[in-house]
Parts: C-alpha cells; structure tokens; sequence
C-alpha cells in the first residue's frame, strides 16, 4: 500500500471509522455520460432538488444544456436564483428557473408540489438530489428529525405527491442519489426516527448512513409500487465526492484525511455523471428499481438494502410519521 493510503487508513481506523474508497478517480473507468451529449432533453421538464450547489449544480447545468426546462428546487432563494444564472449564462438555456423547496418543513414540501402541479403541465425527471450529512440531533417543525426528514421522509413525501404528474407524463424517470454509506447503517423500524436515542449513543453519521439506506429500500417499493405505469426509478451512489458533505463528516481527522485523499476524490462534475446517465440514457429507459454506481448497475452490500419486504414496511412506517396515505 503506498504512504500516502497507509495515512489515511491509519488515521480512519484510529477513529473506528472509515472512508468509502471505491469510485474515485482511481477506479472510475469512464466518465460515460460524455458520450451521452448526442441524447438532447429538448421539451423535457426536469426537477433537481438542492440545485443551486454540489453535484445539483452539475447535473442541473447538464440537463440545461441539452436543453430541458430545468427547475431548482431549493432552500435558500438568494443562492437558487444565482445558481438559475450562473447555468443560463454558461448553456444559453433561459428554462431555467428557481422555485423555493425547503425539505425540513413538510408544508413546503406539500405547497411545492402544489403550485408546481399548477403551473406545469408535465414532469419528466425527478431528481432526489438534495440532502444533509446527518444532523445534530434536533427535531422539525414537524417532529421529525433533521437529518432523516430531509435525506428521506421529505423526499418520499415529494415524490408521492408528484407521480400523478409523473404518470400523466410518462415515460418518466425518478432518479434519488443514495450513497455507499448506507452499508454502515442497521435499520430498526421501531426507532425511524431516532426517538430513543440519547446524547452518548446519538451519531449523526448512523443518521446519514440510516438515510441512505431509506433512499435505496424507497427505490426498491416505490419501482413495485409503479410496475406497469412506465414511470422507473433508480437510486445511486455518486462516488466519493468532494463535497461540503464530507466537510461535515463528524469524526476527528476528516479535514486532514480529506486532504491527502483529494487527488482521488471526484470532482462535483464527475460526480454528478451517474445522475446524468440515469437521466438521460436510452440504456436504462426500461430498468427500475436498481442501484447503480459510475455508470454501471451494481449490487448493493447488505442483505437489509436487499430485503423487499423491508422496503414495503419502511413504506407503510413512513406514511404513518408522516400521517400520510399514498394512494400508490
């Protein structure tokens, strides 16, 4: 193992943690996407949650360019709206637009979906991009905590109240960004919500990882849930990006471990290119329910990220913290 990776596990496994080394730099075959610029999105409206930054930016700027109608859908107005110029002056797409999500308050969540049904007449893609490394362990509005309403019980609400839209539209595509990490979380239905946690055994990493996996088992019921209505979805692990969500990792040597891996790390653009191809390749225009990772569609690593009837029961937990019937 050379110096350099004898660091950095060295350093993660004083810490009883570890980094994610797959899909970086080192193992990425091919940026694929590239050779997707032929597949235009011309007439197609496309929604990315979290746009304004990170991989968002990336994948929304991409859509634009192929010329989609691409809305933003994200928190802070004064960073939407300037992240909605940056990608019209880079592509000369004028679609591009800003409306205002904010995923830690189901009312927004549920007026989004609202005046969005309105106003548009159609939705092709659904971008699940938007999400949070965990959370202190704090509670919404809406009781629920921080991080696992915005990495999940938020984003299931939006799609659920989004697929009359994306049916009437089909073919269509929901594409919801996982992450590798959730091969570290255990769930237990009984404690979703993190209620009986306490300040000693609270991890906002558990709490990412948790949500994670709840991106993956949604995908898995939400793809049963649609069979036959020609409305597919996906989830993916991005690869290790360098993102401000790896900033906010909570164990002692992130910064310096982030450092020396920085030359393996994917940029945001080259993160974003598994959310482009599920987006716009003809290759999976007929695949659902799959988890993918660079480009490919891969196995996910726990029997509990395998587990359908799992996925049914996260469903039906959801629903009711969210006091919500789906109707799906």
């Amino acid at each position: 193992m050379p110096p350099l990776w004898q660091n950095v596990h060295s350093l993660a496994a004083k810490e009883k943690r570890y980094i994610i080394l797959h899909s970086t730099k080192c193992s990425y075959e091919a940026l694929q996407a590239l050779s997707f610029r032929e597949f235009k999105q011309v007439g197609k409206v496309v929604i990315v949650t979290g746009g304004n930054n990170g991989i968002g930016f990336e994948t929304a700027k991409d859509l634009a360019e192929r010329g989609a109608r691409v809305i933003l859908a994200c928190r802070d107005e004064s960073r939407g709206t300037a992240a909605r110029d940056k990608i019209i002056a880079a592509t000369g797409n004028n679609d591009v637009h800003y409306r205002h999500l904010d995923l830690a308050s189901l009312t927004s969540v549920k007026k989004f979906a609202e005046e969005f049904i309105r106003d548009e007449k159609c939705l092709d893609i659904l971008i699940n991009n938007a999400g949070m490394n965990g959370s202190r362990n704090v509670r919404t509005e809406d009781g629920l905590l921080l991080g696992m309403q915005t990495n999940h019980f938020a984003p299931f609400l939006l799609t659920c109240l989004l697929v009359p839209l994306l049916k009437s539209s089909a073919p269509s595509r929901i594409i919801n960004v996982s992450s590798m990490a959730h091969n570290r979380a255990t769930l237990n239905l009984d404690n979703l919500n993190m209620e009986k946690e306490t300040e000693e055994t609270f991890s906002k990493n558990h709490v990412y990882a948790l949500s994670k996996l709840c991106n993956i088992l949604f995908t898995v019921e939400l793809s049963r849930r649609l069979k036959g209505s020609k409305v597919t979805t996906n989830s993916l692990h991005p690869g290790v990006v360098d993102t401000d969500i790896l900033d906010e990792m909570d164990f002692k040597y992130v910064h310096l471990i982030k450092r020396l891996a920085r030359p393996l790390l994917k940029n945001r653009w080259e993160g974003s290119q598994t959310t482009i191809y599920l987006a716009v390749s003809p290759e999976v225009e007929n695949v659902s329910g799959k988890y993918f990772r660079d480009c490919k569609m891969v196995d996910v690593s726990t029997e509990q990220a395998r587990d359908v009837e799992l996925a049914r029961k996260l469903w039906e937990k959801s629903e009711k913290l969210l006091n919500f019937k789906s109707n799906l």
